[in-house]
């Protein structure tokens, strides 16, 4: 069984004061031209068999079919550019704070170049300015004109050579232009095991009610890439908190965060590693950073 590894390029990001009002060519560097695929030599030619705990792969040498998004494919040769990250926030950010924090400490080697959000006002986007973070609004609205529209945010992330896009509490549905122009390349947390407790109108502490009220012993974050619908792509990593039988929603909101912001600070490790590959049947899988041939 063949997996395809994910990659896209790496590129350095211009600081813009207000990216809002600075859509210019002036300030920005020219858009890249991009291919749909390119060939790529890969390590890997997977033989999949069935552990007591994880997935293994054989090694050997095969010529692979790799999607290239954007960026400049030359500098994945060297392995010395970090991704460039856009997160996506409503709320307070605390796992943006997380992701950031990791970035800082040198744990996740990307960089967060651009905060994209639908309230200039919340904390996430407060703590994005604080640290020299560059704030984009979108959706625009009557009552927020400067937002952007959905192919204006397309161009500008394109311009801040974007590699992906990491949805951080972010509660507008992601438009079908920018998820066809980042296949592959967006990704969610949500804060129950999904598929259960996910879709419209399951968000924040409304989720946390309903599985309390369902009688679920178990719930936990999962994190999956992002499709045009909510809460139905392609689930990449969860992690299992139980529920306890006298649970409030705010207790266990903080054991579920808890486990939020370890998780998603492994999967921007991973991503920004290139471990994320995609087996044949399009299940994205996280590879070992010890062992290569294991799979998390």
């Amino acid at each position: 069984m063949e997996a395809r590894s994910f990659i896209s390029g790496f590129c350095s990001n211009p600081i813009i004061n207000n990216p809002i009002q600075n859509l210019s060519e002036a300030s920005f560097p020219a858009a890249p031209s991009y291919s749909n695929q390119v060939s790529f030599k890969t390590l890997y030619s997977l033989s999949w068999k069935l552990d007591s705990r994880e997935y293994k792969l054989q090694c050997r040498s095969s010529l692979q079919k790799v999607e290239a998004v954007s960026g400049d494919t030359e500098g994945l040769k060297s392995g010395d550019r970090k991704k460039n990250l856009a997160v996506f926030v409503s709320g307070g950010g605390s796992n943006f704070r997380s992701i950031h924090k990791a970035i800082v400490e040198g744990s996740v080697e990307g960089e967060i170049v651009v905060l994209v959000t639908n309230k200039p006002g919340c904390g996430g986007a407060e703590y994005a300015r604080d640290n020299n973070i560059p704030v984009i609004l979108f959706p625009g609205m009557k009552e927020q004109p400067d937002g952007l529209s959905a192919n204006d945010l397309v161009t500008t992330l394109r311009r801040y050579k974007i590699d992906f896009i990491l949805l951080a509490g972010y509660l507008k549905l992601i438009p079908v232009e920018l998820v066809r122009a980042y296949p592959r390349s967006i990704l969610n947390i949500h804060p129950s095991l999904l598929p259960a407790f996910g879709g419209k109108g399951y968000y924040g502490m409304k989720v946390h009610q309903a599985v309390i009220a369902s009688g679920a012993r178990y719930s936990g974050p999962t994190i999956h890439f992002v499709d045009e619908h909510y809460d139905t792509g392609r689930i990449l990593a969860q992690r299992v908190v139980p529920v306890l039988a006298n649970d409030t929603a705010d207790e266990l909101a903080a054991r579920v965060l808890q486990q939020e912001h370890q998780l998603y600070v492994e999967v921007a490790e991973a991503l920004c590693e290139e471990r994320i590959v995609w087996r044949e049947d399009g299940v994205p899988l996280i590879r070992n950073k010890e062992n290569p041939s294991h799979y998390k």
